[in-house]
Protein backbone atom coordinates (compact mmCIF):
# COMPACT_ATOMS: atom_id res chain seq x y z
CA UNK A 1 0.00 0.00 0.00
CA UNK A 2 1.23 3.44 -0.79
CA UNK A 3 0.95 6.29 1.63
CA UNK A 4 -1.98 7.83 -0.31
CA UNK A 5 -3.93 4.59 -0.21
CA UNK A 6 -3.58 4.56 3.59
CA UNK A 7 -4.93 8.07 4.10
CA UNK A 8 -8.63 7.27 3.74
CA UNK A 9 -8.60 4.03 5.80
CA UNK A 10 -6.62 5.82 8.51
CA UNK A 11 -9.18 8.62 8.59
CA UNK A 12 -11.97 6.05 8.89
CA UNK A 13 -10.10 4.31 11.69
CA UNK A 14 -9.52 7.61 13.49
CA UNK A 15 -13.22 8.45 13.18
CA UNK A 16 -14.23 5.05 14.59
CA UNK A 17 -11.84 5.53 17.51
CA UNK A 18 -13.13 9.05 18.22
CA UNK A 19 -16.72 7.76 18.24
CA UNK A 20 -15.81 4.98 20.68
CA UNK A 21 -13.76 7.37 22.85
CA UNK A 22 -16.44 10.07 23.05
CA UNK A 23 -19.09 7.42 23.72
CA UNK A 24 -17.03 5.86 26.52
CA UNK A 25 -16.17 9.20 28.12
CA UNK A 26 -19.81 10.29 27.85
CA UNK A 27 -20.98 7.12 29.59
CA UNK A 28 -18.54 7.78 32.42
CA UNK A 29 -19.65 11.43 32.62
CA UNK A 30 -23.35 10.52 32.71
CA UNK A 31 -22.76 7.96 35.44
CA UNK A 32 -20.15 9.64 37.60
CA UNK A 33 -20.78 13.38 37.16
CA UNK A 34 -24.51 13.50 36.46
CA UNK A 35 -25.14 10.64 38.89
CA UNK A 36 -27.38 8.62 36.58
CA UNK A 37 -26.96 4.96 37.47
CA UNK A 38 -26.71 2.74 34.38
CA UNK A 39 -29.27 0.00 33.88
CA UNK A 40 -28.33 -3.61 33.16
CA UNK A 41 -28.41 -3.17 29.39
CA UNK A 42 -26.26 -0.03 29.64
CA UNK A 43 -23.63 -2.04 31.50
CA UNK A 44 -23.55 -4.64 28.73
CA UNK A 45 -23.19 -1.92 26.09
CA UNK A 46 -20.36 -0.36 28.08
CA UNK A 47 -18.67 -3.76 28.28
CA UNK A 48 -18.40 -3.72 24.48
CA UNK A 49 -17.77 0.00 23.92
CA UNK A 50 -14.98 0.57 26.45
CA UNK A 51 -12.63 -2.06 24.93
CA UNK A 52 -13.38 -0.68 21.46
CA UNK A 53 -11.98 2.70 22.53
CA UNK A 54 -8.72 1.04 23.60
CA UNK A 55 -8.44 -1.39 20.67
CA UNK A 56 -9.14 1.31 18.08
CA UNK A 57 -6.65 3.67 19.76
CA UNK A 58 -3.91 1.04 19.50
CA UNK A 59 -4.90 0.34 15.90
CA UNK A 60 -4.64 4.06 15.10
CA UNK A 61 -1.20 4.25 16.69
CA UNK A 62 0.09 1.30 14.65
CA UNK A 63 -2.02 2.01 11.53
CA UNK A 64 -3.42 -1.51 11.89
CA UNK A 65 -6.16 -1.64 9.29
CA UNK A 66 -6.83 -5.30 10.08
CA UNK A 67 -8.40 -4.11 13.33
CA UNK A 68 -11.79 -4.83 11.79
CA UNK A 69 -11.14 -8.55 12.43
CA UNK A 70 -11.25 -8.14 16.19
CA UNK A 71 -13.17 -4.88 16.63
CA UNK A 72 -16.11 -5.83 14.43
CA UNK A 73 -17.31 -8.68 16.71
CA UNK A 74 -17.28 -6.28 19.68
CA UNK A 75 -19.20 -3.63 17.76
CA UNK A 76 -21.78 -6.12 16.47
CA UNK A 77 -22.27 -7.61 19.94
CA UNK A 78 -22.68 -4.17 21.47
CA UNK A 79 -25.13 -3.18 18.75
CA UNK A 80 -27.29 -6.22 19.53
CA UNK A 81 -27.56 -5.13 23.17
CA UNK A 82 -28.25 -1.56 22.04
CA UNK A 83 -30.96 -2.83 19.67
CA UNK A 84 -32.57 -4.83 22.48
CA UNK A 85 -32.38 -1.75 24.70
CA UNK A 86 -33.96 0.40 21.98
CA UNK A 87 -36.77 -2.13 21.50
CA UNK A 88 -37.32 -2.14 25.26
CA UNK A 89 -37.36 1.66 25.31
CA UNK A 90 -40.13 1.89 22.69
CA UNK A 91 -42.10 -0.92 24.35
CA UNK A 92 -41.60 -3.64 21.75
CA UNK A 93 -39.73 -6.01 24.07
CA UNK A 94 -42.11 -8.29 26.00
CA UNK A 95 -42.32 -7.67 29.75
CA UNK A 96 -41.09 -11.16 30.84
CA UNK A 97 -37.69 -10.71 29.19
CA UNK A 98 -36.93 -7.21 30.46
CA UNK A 99 -33.63 -7.35 32.37
CA UNK A 100 -34.28 -4.40 34.70
CA UNK A 101 -35.50 -5.07 38.20
CA UNK A 102 -37.99 -3.03 40.17
CA UNK A 103 -35.26 -1.93 42.59
CA UNK A 104 -32.59 -1.03 40.01
CA UNK A 105 -32.38 1.77 37.43
CA UNK A 106 -35.04 1.71 34.73
CA UNK A 107 -34.03 0.65 31.22
CA UNK A 108 -36.74 2.79 29.67
CA UNK A 109 -37.41 5.62 32.12
CA UNK A 110 -37.48 9.34 31.41
CA UNK A 111 -33.91 9.63 32.69
CA UNK A 112 -32.74 7.67 29.66
CA UNK A 113 -32.66 10.77 27.45
CA UNK A 114 -30.04 13.37 26.63
CA UNK A 115 -29.89 16.54 24.51
CA UNK A 116 -33.51 17.42 25.18
CA UNK A 117 -35.14 14.09 24.46
CA UNK A 118 -32.74 11.87 22.46
CA UNK A 119 -33.01 8.41 24.04
CA UNK A 120 -29.65 7.03 25.13
CA UNK A 121 -30.42 3.55 23.74
CA UNK A 122 -30.94 5.04 20.25
CA UNK A 123 -27.75 7.07 20.55
CA UNK A 124 -25.81 3.97 21.61
CA UNK A 125 -27.26 1.95 18.73
CA UNK A 126 -26.35 4.72 16.28
CA UNK A 127 -22.76 4.87 17.53
CA UNK A 128 -22.32 1.09 17.33
CA UNK A 129 -23.80 1.03 13.81
CA UNK A 130 -21.56 3.91 12.72
CA UNK A 131 -18.49 2.07 14.03
CA UNK A 132 -19.61 -1.10 12.22
CA UNK A 133 -20.00 0.82 8.96
CA UNK A 134 -16.58 2.45 9.37
CA UNK A 135 -14.91 -0.91 10.09
CA UNK A 136 -16.57 -2.54 7.09
CA UNK A 137 -15.45 0.36 4.90
CA UNK A 138 -11.88 -0.03 6.17
CA UNK A 139 -12.09 -3.73 5.32
CA UNK A 140 -13.38 -2.93 1.83
CA UNK A 141 -10.65 -0.38 1.14
CA UNK A 142 -7.71 -2.51 2.27
CA UNK A 143 -8.73 -5.58 0.30
CA UNK A 144 -7.25 -5.81 -3.21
Amino acid sequence: MTNNSQTIPWGLLLTAWLLALVSSLSAIYIGEVLGQAPCVLCWFQRAFMFPLAVILAVACYYSDFNVWRYALPLAVSGSLFALAHSLLYVGLLPQPIQPCTATGPSCSGAGMTIFGGLPLPFLSLGIFVAIIILLLEIRRRIRP
